[in-house]
């Protein structure tokens, strides 16, 4: 295995890791305070963060060419896509949540059909159904009254506005730097976010013990800014494929680290609905020997 392949490689599993762990702690964190401000404060701080890194490339911002894009990818990638996750996991275990909003890569693959003219095989046809079924697997409970219907409903919404942002990101990316792309979503859609919970909530509900402001720092620095920044490095080394492929993955440590560390339940139906997500995700990142030397050669 050769260094860069080491780096990637690496790359990936921090970034896997990161996205996994964050559900439990996110979720800790949340009974210390209002869903709106949490989502609005770790991502405006993210953010924010990211943007004082990129002040000495802020020629790429070319904010009076691209605001209108900002503002659209802040709406779908922060303000709906955070504002549903936190307020979700309100509802649902952090494990149960992120296997729904990981069905994600399947909507993309639809999605990219739709509107970005990419072929769409009968193989990932068929992981499209299988992901609906998993869906369906994982809302059993919900329909007997153990888990909450509102947070399976969050959690696809959630999927949903997240897969718009990466396609509308996608479709715009040859006009705008990605790095500042995602800084600038983050302050606006987390300034969003911390208006509404301004309207809403209470700050004086905030308790700031240890559980918070862990989960505020990590969402702040290694869960927003970092986590994105090694995202879009990836993605520019051409490793996107390898990407989709193992992100998977992360379903797997949220379920684990939520079972582990906040004893959440652990029922045949989510057994099941995560195996078939899984496998739907598999089968719509699939692709052939022939695809791969197309897609080298073209590279």
């Amino acid at each position: 295995m050769g260094n860069s392949t080491r780096k990637t490689t690496l790359a990936i599993a921090c970034l896997v890791l990161i996205w996994g762990i964050s559900w439990s702690i996110y979720k800790a964190a949340l009974p210390y305070t209002p869903p709106l401000l949490f989502a609005g404060m770790r991502a405006f701080l993210g953010g924010l963060l990211l943007a004082v890194f990129l002040i000495p490339t802020w020629r790429k911002m070319k904010w009076r060419q691209n605001w209108s894009r900002y503002c659209v990818s802040a709406l779908l990638n922060a303000a709906l896509f955070y504002g549903m996750q936190t307020a979700g996991l309100v509802y649902l275990p952090g494990g149960l949540f992120s296997v729904l909003v990981y069905f994600q890569p399947v909507l993309i693959g639809l999605f990219a059909w739709l509107w970005l003219g990419e072929k769409m095989s009968l193989l990932k046809i068929v992981g499209l159904l299988i992901g609906f079924c998993g869906i369906l697997a994982v809302s059993a409970d919900g329909l007997q009254g153990q888990i909450s219907i509102v947070g399976v409903v969050l959690a696809i919404l959630t999927a949903i506005s997240w897969a718009l942002g990466v396609i509308y990101v996608k479709r715009e990316s040859s006009k705008v730097d990605s790095l500042w792309m995602v800084a600038l979503q983050f302050v606006i859609g987390g300034a969003l976010l911390t208006g509404a919970g301004t309207i809403f909530e209470s700050w004086s509900d905030i308790v700031w013990s240890g559980g918070y402001v862990f989960g505020l720092g990590f969402g702040a620095t290694l869960g927003i800014p970092v986590a994105f920044v090694i995202y879009f490095h990836l993605m520019n080394s051409g490793d996107a494929s390898k990407i989709a492929s193992f992100t998977f993955l992360v379903p797997l440590i949220a379920v684990a680290t939520g079972t582990l560390f906040l004893h959440e339940p652990f029922t045949f139906s989510l057994v099941a609905g995560l195996v078939l997500i899984v496998l739907s995700i598999c089968l719509v990142n699939y692709r052939s020997k022939k695809q791969k030397v197309r897609i080298a050669s073209e590279a």
